[in-house]
This record gives C-alpha cells, sequence and structure tokens, in this order.
C-alpha cells in the first residue's frame, strides 16, 4: 500500500465537503452505498479502481485534480504533526456518542497506519462494524465493554486489546463517564 492510498479518503472527504455534497448525494451519484462513502472516506477500507473513477467523476472534477492533492511517498526522517493539524473525523454516520479525532495516518512500506482519539459518551450507541485492519485499543481513561463478534470484554484505564477488524465488533458505553481510548489502525497491502 502506498502513501497515496491512505490520501484517499481524506481528498474524496474534502472535495465532498468543498462543494457542499452530503454522503447521500456522493453516494447516489456514483451508485454506491452511504456506508460505502463513509467507509472510504474515514479509511476503513480502500475502493476498487472503477468505484473509485466512479465517486471521481460524482465530483465533478478530473482525476488528475484529484491525485494532485493526495499524499505521496517522502523521504523525511521523521513526521511532525502539530495538534491544529488533527480534525474530527465521522466514522459512522449513524453512531451516537462517537468523537473521533484522527490523528496520524501513514503507509510505511507495506502497511497502513492510522490513529485517532476516540471519545465514547456515556449512552453512545451503534452497531457493530467490520474493517480492514487489524485494530490496537489503549484505554486513556475510563471503561468500555468491546464486543468482538460474540465475545465480550471488559477494558478499564490502561488496558489494551488488538484484534481482526474483520469481525463485526463495537464498543458499548458501561459507565455515566467518557471513555477516551487510543485507537491504531493496521492496513497491509
Amino acid at each position: 500500500m502506498n502513501d497515496f492510498l491512505i490520501g484517499i479518503g481524506k481528498r474524496l472527504k474534502d472535495i465532498r465537503k468543498k462543494n457542499n455534497l452530503t454522503i447521500n448525494e456522493l453516494a447516489s451519484k456514483a451508485n454506491v452505498s452511504n456506508g460505502l462513502v463513509s467507509r472510504i472516506e474515514n479509511g476503513r477500507t480502500i475502493p476498487s479502481l472503477p468505484v473509485l473513477l466512479d465517486m471521481i467523476q460524482s465530483l465533478e472534477i478530473d482525476a488528475s485534480y484529484f491525485f494532485e492533492g493526495v499524499e505521496k511517498k517522502s523521504s523525511a526522517k521523521f513526521i511532525y504533526l502539530p495538534k491544529d493539524s488533527q480534525q474530527v473525523i465521522e466514522k459512522e454516520v449513524e453512531a451516537e456518542g462517537f468523537k473521533y479525532m484522527h490523528i496520524f495516518s501513514k503507509s510505511l512500506h507495506s502497511l497502513g497506519f492510522e490513529a485517532v482519539l476516540l471519545t465514547l459518551e456515556p449512552n453512545s450507541k451503534r452497531e457493530k462494524v467490520i474493517t480492514d485492519a487489524w485494530e490496537f485499543k489503549y484505554i486513556l481513561k475510563g471503561e468500555v465493554k468491546y464486543i468482538i463478534d460474540n465475545e465480550e470484554i471488559i477494558l478499564k484505564e490502561g488496558d489494551s486489546l488488538y484484534f481482526n477488524g474483520k469481525f463485526p465488533h463495537v464498543p458499548v458505553s458501561i459507565s455515566n463517564k467518557s471513555c477516551i481510548m487510543l485507537v491504531l489502525y493496521f492496513y497491509t497491502a
């Protein structure tokens, strides 16, 4: 996986918002589901080339313009991202009480990597999701119940969890306080 594959979702979302299109409008124009657009924009999956080209065409832009803004390989010795470059992202359209703060993503050799801070509010709710990544969760504050397939794990501050995101999974709020966790996604080519 190359760096530009990690940046495709972000670029798609940036252009969609710049053109004042909703996820639903883009999905309708490109003849794909809202869920697929959301998963692509938020790095949960990478579209096939025909789907990507349909989405670019639906944005009414040239493919060359689309790829100008996508991150390319760099020979830099380190990567610095100031706090003000972080941005709130919406991972699931139907989720309530889930706040994701995108803090980092990069492709290194054949491994794609993304880091987010997830704040899970009390009484939050969401259906189980599936990702194309291995996921690592580290509980910074609070506690949460994680359901992976049909198994349940209670995680408290300082606990960590690593699993294959291809199994349906969801964090469930079990406290009247917010739970904050560092979430790392590892994508392989």
